[in-house]
């Protein structure tokens, strides 16, 4: 072979290199990548060709699918009472994507799961279609409804939780939408999407989860627990020295109280009449330090608590003086927590001090019910004992039976509760929040459920008539009877 020849044998055959190197390139190292571009139409083309499994609730699917009339997409997303299960269900939506559920779990409820491959060989022999697996919720559905109803147009959410596993009961926000609307891609579903992102109540943005507020005189229990576990105060009804005013730590400023009563009043009296500067105090004598601690142990801090939809973090400042700690210590100054840390505040509470990780998801099965995983509850940690856990139960119960929260009280049932009206925005100027976090015991001794209520505005309410107990308990109260009821 001549020279010229050799060398264009030489360049065709590193062509052939370069294209068995790209080849290979696309098929094992990029596959995975190109595959789930946005911009790769095929995916979603193959994700929307079958129908999705359903999330569950008490047995019954609270989700199906429809056939898409002239698209390349052949289903598209349905929902049963969407603007009901939004909160728990998130969208999944041809031409918008998926969130919450939908999105976690789109493995299993698309098919296309690894732990689904042999339900996918099996039914290439026997001709059956491919399907999808189901998501089965711990989700209480009397629960749900009734915080719903209740919620009604104000602004607000509730989330409830069950102590003694972390199984979460109910996880509702107002107001909600119906993601049933924009599931497919058609012009119509476009406005409605346009409309509900663009919208000024964020019907899109799930309130349990994913908003922040100062948690108010709810906080106090957690004070309440640090004081106890830190040695701060050992006797509930012992006299505290706390003065009256109340000066903030290091400043000449005074902090006001709701009620009369409050000069040197025990923990368990300053609970029930809500006492500011008892509060305070206790927060200073605990200091900074051990308050993050306790408020940490409680979930605070923490921006890795999955149910498996991520919640924003709630907070309690690491950095802040001693005044700013003293105004933390009674849910004010940058104190921040989601309904669904409130709820967790209340469940370790009730649980005698032991606080289990919260889920949304029990199981999840394969198309012929098989189950693919299943929950085990796991302990998250101990913010206090046993024997402190059940001073502040008798405080909370102290709120209920005679205090600020008389609102949620239930006949024949053990209901410990404490009441929150959290001022906000610049010079406190703007309508306050109103927080009821509160825990039902049946007579046997069983505690099924931890709630927290926040609602966000009432509109139609005078500023004066905002509070905790007068807007968020009976919410709890109905949340609380329809969990007792269902399981009594």
């Amino acid at each position: 072979m001549n020279k010229p020849l050799r060398r264009i044998s030489l360049f065709c055959g590193l062509l052939v290199l370069a294209l068995l190197i790209r080849t290979n390139w696309l098929q094992y190292v990029q596959a995975e990548e190109l595959s789930t571009r946005k911009e790769n139409r095929r995916v979603q083309i193959a994700q929307y060709a079958t129908e999705r499994g359903n999330i569950i609730v008490k047995g019954e699917p609270i989700t199906g699918s429809a056939v898409t009339d002239g698209s390349d997409y052949k289903f598209k997303r349905t929902y049963q009472d969407g603007p009901l299960w939004s909160p728990v269900t998130g969208y999944a939506s041809q031409a918008f994507g998926s969130t919450q559920l939908e999105s976690l779990e789109d493995g299993i409820l698309t098919g296309n799961d690894d732990r689904l491959f042999f339900d996918r060989t099996i039914g290439m022999f026997t001709g059956e279609k491919k399907q999808g697996g189901n998501v089965v919720t711990t989700l209480n559905p009397d629960a749900q409804r009734a915080a719903f109803k209740e919620l009604g147009d104000k602004k607000g959410a509730v989330a409830a939780i069950d102590p003694r596993t972390g199984a979460i009961l109910a996880l509702v926000s107002t107001p909600s939408y119906d993601p049933s609307s924009f599931a497919g891609n058609s012009k119509a579903d476009e406005k409605a999407w346009v409309e509900l992102k663009d919208s000024e109540d964020k019907k899109l943005v799930n309130r349990a989860l994913r908003e922040t507020y100062p948690p108010g005189s709810t906080f106090k229990v957690v004070t309440a627990a640090a004081a106890l576990e830190h040695g701060v105060v050992k006797n509930i009804d012992d006299p505290t020295d706390t003065p009256e005013p109340y000066i903030l730590p290091g400043t000449q400023t005074k902090l006001p109280n709701s009620h009369t009563g409050c000069e040197k009043a025990s923990l368990n009296e300053a609970l029930r009449i809500s006492c500011n500067s008892v509060f305070a105090n206790m927060g200073d004598k605990v200091t900074r330090d051990k308050m993050v601690e306790t408020a940490e142990k409680f979930g605070f801090n923490n921006d890795k608590i999955d149910i498996p939809v991520r919640a924003f973090a709630s907070i309690y400042d690491k950095k802040m003086g001693k005044d700013g700690n003293a105004q933390s210590a009674i849910g004010q100054f940058n104190t921040a927590a989601t309904p669904l840390q409130m709820a967790m505040v209340t469940a370790a509470i009730a649980n005698d001090g032991k606080l289990m990780k919260p889920y949304m998801v029990d199981q999840l099965t394969a198309p012929n019910l098989d189950i693919i995983e299943k929950h085990e509850p796991q302990e998250m940690s101990r913010p206090l004992s046993a024997a402190n856990a059940q001073k502040v139960q008798e405080m909370m119960v102290n709120v209920v039976e005679k205090g600020t929260g008389t609102n949620a009280k239930i006949k024949d049932v053990k209901v410990g509760g404490k009441t929150g009206t959290a001022q906000h925005g610049e010079g406190n100027k703007k309508r306050p929040y109103a927080w009821f976090i509160s825990y039902a015991e049946n007579p046997d001794g069983t505690s099924p459920v931890a709630v927290a209520v926040v609602i966000e505005d009432s509109e139609g309410t005078a500023r004066d008539d905002i509070s905790g107990g007068g807007l968020a308990a009976p919410v709890a109260q109905a949340v609380m009877k329809a969990v007792l009821g269902s399981q009594g």
